[in-house]
């Protein structure tokens, strides 16, 4: 059966970006930290990552991605990563959630689509018995879990305080139950996952 996993990286002050994200500098004033366990270590926007993930942050990173049989991002995330320079990055079917699906790329792997809904759907049908990634950013997030949509809630902690930028759980007032179902350490991000109690 598929799962939906919604999954993102946090910072201590429960920020995903820094302030001033978008195209260039995706993860906002400072946002490079949250992603140091992605790429084994510190990068920045001014030189190409060319780490990766190590210890228990590969372990973390090489099951989820095992698991993910299709994937749905915002369109904000994925015009803040500059459509991953054209090129859908996860080898897996990517779902794009925008108000103008017209403007999809003939190229690339990305399908844009209008409304969550449409995107869950096609995601459930693309990954088959395989999980559906909600990677982002934060609105997408909020929407699938206000919908009733995840199943999983996979928070990735990094040991930083931004102070400001974009927030989680920004005007999320649901109530949610979670247990908690795993968790991983390194020195550079907590990964706690929870199941959602229906």
């Amino acid at each position: 059966m598929t799962t939906v996993v919604a999954a993102i990286t946090i910072s201590l002050d429960g920020y995903i970006t820094g302030p001033n994200d978008g195209p260039g500098n995706g993860l906002g004033d400072g946002g490079e930290r949250l992603h140091y366990w992605v790429f084994g270590g510190p990068w920045s926007y001014e030189a190409e990552p060319s780490g990766e993930a190590t210890g228990a942050d590969k372990e973390y990173l090489d099951g989820a991605m095992a698991r993910v049989g299709a994937v749905v991002v915002g369109r904000g995330m994925y015009e803040a990563a500059e459509a991953w320079g054209g090129q859908n990055p996860f080898g897996v079917p990517l779902f794009v959630v925008t108000h103008r699906p017209e403007e999809a790329p003939s190229e690339g792997g990305f399908a844009f689509v209008d409304g969550l809904d449409e995107a869950v759907a096609d995601a459930r049908q693309a990954a088959g018995d395989k999980d559906i990634s909600v990677g982002g950013g934060a609105d997408v997030i909020r929407q699938a879990l206000r919908a009733g949509y995840v199943d999983e809630l996979a928070i990735s902690i990094a040991p930083v305080i931004l102070g400001g930028g974009k927030r989680l759980f920004d005007g999320f007032e649901q109530t949610l139950n979670l247990e908690h179902a795993a968790l991983l350490q390194s020195p550079l991000a907590t990964h706690i996952t929870y199941r959602l109690v229906r």
